[in-house]
């Protein structure tokens, strides 16, 4: 019944264990336990249950256990999801002063970059003995020791713990003697020696006793010691202390050899009984290795160094013992402060060595973990980045990006994490993330120019380079490889391809045909630059081809017709024009013309530039009737080319004349057969008919002309004013019949006659005839001529006055009749 009790209360705790796990698990902290000293790849744990995981998924992830410290105790099992051990633990090694001994480890998760924390419990076996410092004890008491005294025995140490640590100790072996068990402070029991009855030196001199030390486990392990008990002669004072307790505080970077404290006890006795040596009592292996107690002095000292992280306290018992066998004892306690002497450790759990630069803000790149082994201050740990970079912290676990990243402006990141514990001074460390941005076509091409332009000489010959243009990307790899090509277009509607190519590696541009100016002045195209990321970017630059002009067209005579010449001709008399056009441009069209040859030479020459035919001197009566000009036109080509025309002239008295000579030279130019009414004679007609109808036509225009601005000129019958007509207009009087006979005397000039006239009531009267006229201020100025002489007759303000500088003054409150 007791059996099926104990396996009910294991099956619960079992349960409740499993369901504590699978809460932790929902949190991301797994919870197990194990005993010690189990052999390696013992379970421990299924880890693929409680986190929810498919095997398959298990290689997929990238799982894996990193164990804190410097041993690997625990490993994950890929095929089965099992947490196992990965060493035999010793949990008294591990935990030699703790009451639950617990080991953390994480479970890595690549594939989420997630992080689980596992806590494994280290419960304890009975696997050791109890056992005392020494297993032979030698204790000198008094034959006058009264009976009840009692003796401290050394304890027994136990690693295990719990009910298989050390429980009860007992003794055997003489009715003198027995056995008292004190508790301390802190729970331990101390044995003591009791003297159950008086001793007699010379009854007996030794006593020997055995004292056994029992743990609780099952089956129950037993520890012995002997004991030899010496009875002296009597000894009545003891050692005494000066202090039943001793305190002192170090620092862990005391060094080795230095003094702690120093003990002190005395002693009434005198000679062998007064003499007091020190010892160490109830302290472990691990104590003793670190403190010495000089035994006639009472100094302890550092025996080596210490180390907060592994103790941060002591507590020793130091017994003073005199010849006698009289003996104190005092507690001493070692608090070690700590020092910061440890410098915070990073390490990268998980990390990625490249991300692409359009990862989103807060991407996670790597895993950190830190740890100071410092306590307090010493140990708290804060983290920072260096430099300005696109990375921050979270949590100090994590580092993740903290905007877009660029490839184009920095394709490699080294961020260096620094970690810095909080003492004074600071100590830190630092790990380095080597990070590549991988690119992405985030850049059209960029051509090197805005706009390209090139003079290409016509004739050129077929395939001929024109220009390069070349466009840059940004990007890497392929997706910066550019390529060419050319827009969609015609000219003169034939497609672009057929005039010119571009080569779609080097951007070359080629003209595929032999180019005539004449025809195509330029070429406007658009060549596309297009990258070799997907999907592709593309950007477009323009290209002009200006086509470079030679001489390759001699000039053309377009009109060398036969010219007429009356025979009265001035020199210098236009007699005709050569008219003649070159399909060049610029410098090659420059045309300029000369006289070859001539019938008579020194009659006619040309215009250098315009190709006009004119007499040099007038035609005299021995001169020919009809004269042959050989006219070259050159242009100014390199090398030039040149043109002839032949030009017939005819000199004639008359119309008849002329037309006469016009025939005669058209028949003698005729070829047989050909009709005898040439095209020259009725070339000769019509400019004669066009001739007459445009001087008729300017003979009616200048009547017309001057019949409106007589009409101007006439004033209104009740206005003495011009009505604002400028007397500049006023030319061509043909006289004046009179004019005052006295300057003071009125003048009246009448707007409504027709004749040219003034009018004059005097008995002094002049024919006088207006040979100019001007204006001055509102008024007409008039140069007159009279009887007396050319004279000025002025009329400012209604009165006439007559200067000597022939000019007449009418002010514009006369009325003046002109008829032109």
């Amino acid at each position: 019944l007791e059996k099926g009790e104990r396996w009910g209360r294991r099956q619960r705790a079992l349960l409740w264990v499993m369901l504590l796990a699978a809460w932790e698990a929902a949190w991301g902290q797994l919870r197990y336990s194990v005993p010690e000293e189990m052999p390696k790849g013992s379970f421990v744990g299924d880890v693929a249950k409680d986190l929810r995981l498919q095997l398959p998924e298990l290689s997929h992830r990238g799982m894996r256990i990193l164990n804190k410290g410097r041993t690997q105790y625990f490993a994950l099992d890929g095929k089965t999801g099992h947490l196992v051990t990965a060493e035999r633990i010793d949990r008294e090694q591990l935990c030699r002063l703790v009451e639950k001994c617990a080991l953390r480890c994480e479970l890595i998760v690549e594939g989420e970059m997630q992080v689980y924390r596992i806590e494994v419990e280290i419960t304890d076996i009975n696997d050791n003995t109890p056992s005392f410092k020494e297993i032979e004890l030698e204790e000198r008491i008094s034959e006058m020791t009264a009976p009840g005294s009692r003796f401290p025995l050394p304890d027994a140490h136990d690693p295990d713990s719990g009910r298989n640590s050390l429980q009860s100790y007992e003794l055997s072996g003489d009715e003198h003697f027995s056995l008292a068990v004190q508790t301390g402070p802190g729970g331990d029991q101390r044995p003591e020696l009791v003297l159950a009855k008086a001793l007699d030196r010379e009854e007996a001199a030794f006593h020997e006793l055995v004292l056994r030390a029992m743990d609780g486990g099952d089956p129950a392990r037993t520890g012995t010691a002997r004991i030899r008990v010496t009875v002296l002669d009597a000894n009545d004072n003891a050692p005494v202390f000066s202090q039943a307790e001793y305190t002192v505080r170090v620092p862990e970077d005391v060094s080795v050899g230095s003094t702690l404290l120093i003990v002190t006890a005395t002693d009434a006795d005198e000679g062998v009984n007064g003499h007091v040596e020190y010892s160490l009592k109830k302290v472990s292996d691990r104590t003793s290795n670190i403190f010495h107690l000089d035994s006639e002095s009472g100094e302890i000292s550092v025996f080596r160094i210490l180390d907060y992280e592994e103790g941060d306290s002591y507590e020793l018992e130091v017994q003073a013992r005199d010849g006698g066998g009289l003996f104190d004892a005092a507690k001493v306690t070692i608090i070690v402060t700590d020092v910061n002497d440890n410098a915070p450790e990073i390490s990268m759990r998980s990390a990625l060595s490249e991300i692409s630069e359009d990862a989103p803000s807060g991407t996670v790149v790597a895993l950190l973990h830190v740890e100071d082994h410092d306590s307090g201050p010493n140990g708290e740990v804060r983290c920072s980045l260096d430099g300005d970079v696109p990375f921050r912290l979270e949590n100090y676990y994590r580092v993740v990006t903290a905007r877009e990243l660029d490839r184009e402006q920095v394709s490699e990141y080294n961020v260096t994490v620094r970690a810095a514990d909080g003492g004074s001074p600071a100590l830190q460390s630092s790990a380095v993330l080597a990070l590549r941005v991988l690119d992405v076509n985030d850049n059209a091409p960029v051509f090197a120019e805005e706009r390209y332009s090139a003079r290409l000489a016509e004739n050129n010959a077929a395939g001929a380079l024109v220009l390069t243009v070349r466009a840059t990307d940004a990007d890497w790899g392929q997706n910066a490889r550019v390529r060419y090509r050319l827009s969609e277009g015609r000219v003169r509607g034939a497609p672009l391809s057929s005039y010119v190519s571009v080569q779609a590696e080097t951007g070359a541009l080629y003209a595929l045909r032999s180019l005539d100016y004449e025809q195509v002045r330029e070429l406007r195209l658009w060549v596309r630059a297009e990258d070799g990321g997907a999907p592709a970017l593309s950007s477009n630059v323009s290209v002009l081809l200006l086509v470079v002009d030679e001489n390759d067209n001699a000039p053309q005579v377009l009109y060398p017709p036969p010219a007429l010449a009356p025979r009265w001709s001035e020199a210098g008399a236009l007699v005709a024009k050569v008219v003649a056009v070159d399909a060049d441009a610029g410098q090659n069209a420059w045309l300029s013309y000369e006289l070859a040859k001539a019938t008579e030479p020194g009659l006619f020459r040309v215009g250098l530039h315009s190709g006009e035919v004119r007499t040099a001197r007038s035609p005299l009566a021995r001169d020919a009737a009809r004269h042959s000009l050989v006219v070259v036109v050159k242009d100014h080509g390199r090398p030039a080319l040149s043109a002839t025309a032949t030009l017939q002239v005819v000199l004639a008295e008359s119309v008849a004349e002329l037309l006469a000579e016009l025939g005669s030279a058209a028949d003698e130019a005729a070829a047989p057969g050909e009709p005898a009414v040439s095209l020259t004679r009725w070339l000769v007609l019509a400019v004669a008919a066009v001739s007459c109808l445009f001087v008729a036509f300017l003979l009616l225009l200048l009547a017309l002309r001057l019949r409106r601005w007589r009409r101007q000129q006439l004033l209104p019958p009740d206005s003495g004013a011009l009505r604002g007509v400028p007397v500049s207009h006023f030319v061509g009087i043909d006289g004046v019949r009179a004019f005052l006979q006295s300057y003071s005397h009125d003048v009246s000039l009448t707007a409504d006659s027709r004749k040219t006239h003034l009018l004059a009531v005097n008995n002094f009267k002049s024919e006088i005839n207006v040979l100019a006229q001007d204006s001055h201020r509102g008024g007409a100025l008039l140069l007159c001529s009279c009887k007396d002489g050319v004279k000025e007759l002025h009329v400012p303000r209604q009165e006439i006055q007559i200067k000597d500088h022939m000019r007449l003054f009418i002010p514009s409150n006369y009325g003046l009749i002109s008829r032109n």
